[in-house]
């Protein structure tokens, strides 16, 4: 392929997103009349017209739409290539979006970000906190951090923490007036405190493991909450039975405010990664901030 040939092409790409050869021209910096000639000369050398003109409106043809939707992609990919190769060569600046729940942000994140701030000054670091499932790409941001096993096959995952391990607990007073289960099978007759999922809307089950093989229980209850720090403070209100994460709550086994059961039926899984597209580049911010978050076994 000739050089013009692809500056042609990059004429014709703008004008069929813009569908207007004014719009690409200011988009491009040229002039209208420039911008047309350029597209119909490549539609010349090409022998078949792309765009379908009239003095109100530019649209693609049917060929103009085959070669639009083959260029931007590849177009995306070499304009993605070329910034990346250019933050390579500048120091860590800019700003990273990440989106995450509330306890990893209070318990990995912001403490790790004191010394993070110290090395890079020039490094803006943004925390959404969300409990629904964020697209990352959608929602704009360079990176997320959930549990491992919930982390989709397509993103590249990096561990910021250990294995996190479930804990069925309750108040020393709640067991005052409920007996304490045994078996997974025994919280039919407790009342336990629902967590619903804020991504698909659902109560989660409480999944053990037995015998080698997963084990889901839907439990029952008086109160349901969408929130982790209002299941903890639900808990240790005396509220109910809570399953949730002894990392969340090991401050308060040690102390004895809270009771925990069912310990051999509980799964170790994976802890908290971050994790971001495949198909994007790191920045050098991004890559400094991994690196700082990193758990190191």
């Amino acid at each position: 392929m000739k050089r013009e040939d692809l500056s042609d092409l990059a004429a014709f790409v703008a004008v069929a997103e813009e569908r207007s050869f004014t719009r690409g021209a200011s988009r491009l910096g040229l002039s209208q009349a420039t911008l047309s000639q350029t597209v119909s000369s490549l539609e010349r050398r090409l022998g078949i017209t792309l765009l379908a003109r009239t003095t109100r409106s530019v649209r693609p043809t049917e060929a103009g739409q085959r070669l639009l939707e083959t260029l931007k992609p590849a177009f995306a990919s070499i304009d993605e290539q070329v910034q990346a190769l250019t933050a390579m060569s500048t120091t860590p600046s800019g700003t990273i979006r990440l989106t995450t729940i509330r306890y990893p942000a209070k318990a990995y994140i912001l403490p790790a970000l004191l010394g993070f701030r110290r090395a890079y000054p020039n490094v803006k670091v943004e925390i959404s906190l969300d409990d629904a499932f964020t697209d990352i790409v959608a929602g704009g941001f360079d990176a997320g951090i959930r549990f491992g096993h919930h982390v989709e096959q397509d993103m590249i995952a990096v561990p910021i923490a250990p294995d996190a391990r479930a804990a069925v607990v309750a108040t020393p007073e709640y067991f005052e007036r409920f007996p304490k289960p045994a078996d997974p099978r025994d919280l039919a007759m407790q009342d336990c405190i629902n967590f619903r999922m804020a991504s698909a809307g659902s109560i989660s089950r409480w999944q053990f493991w037995e015998s080698g093989r997963p084990l889901e229980v839907k439990v029952e209850g008086t109160l349901t909450v969408n929130d982790g720090d209002a299941l903890e403070a639900a808990v240790l209100g005396g509220l109910g039975l809570a399953y949730i994460f002894e990392d969340q709550v090991a401050e308060h086994l040690g102390s004895g405010r809270l009771v925990r059961r069912l310990e051999d039926w509980c799964p170790a899984l994976p802890g908290y990664h971050l994790y971001y597209p495949t198909k994007r580049q790191k920045t050098p911010a991004l890559e400094a901030l991994i690196e700082a978050l990193r758990f190191r076994r």
